[in-house]
């Protein structure tokens, strides 16, 4: 059975426009590859709210996508562990 999700995702801005593609690209690839990606929304750099990890800025990013009801944690426990991931926030729509 699957579910529709919307992950919204907080990349790091220090690495760079680089490193930021390049953890767009590679979530969008583990998402594809467990699921079908509907949509998905860049917001683009913004300032937070509060500092994440001594930055004051982040590079938002939202993903609607369908997959099974295991996929949610295993991305988050993925993201937890990458490097320049400073948020995540998975909900099911």
């Amino acid at each position: 059975m699957t579910n529709k999700y919307e992950a919204c995702m907080i990349f790091s801005v220090a690495g760079g426009e680089e490193a930021v593609n390049g953890l767009k690209e590679k979530f969008g690839a583990l998402i594809a590859d467990n699921g079908t990606v509907e949509n998905v929304d860049e917001w683009g750099k913004r300032k937070l709210a509060y500092l994440i990890d001594d930055e004051a800025e982040g590079f938002y990013v939202f993903y609607t996508f369908t997959a099974a009801a295991e996929f949610p944690a295993e991305l988050e426990r993925v993201a937890g562990i990458t490097e320049g991931v400073l948020r995540i926030m998975t909900t099911k729509k």
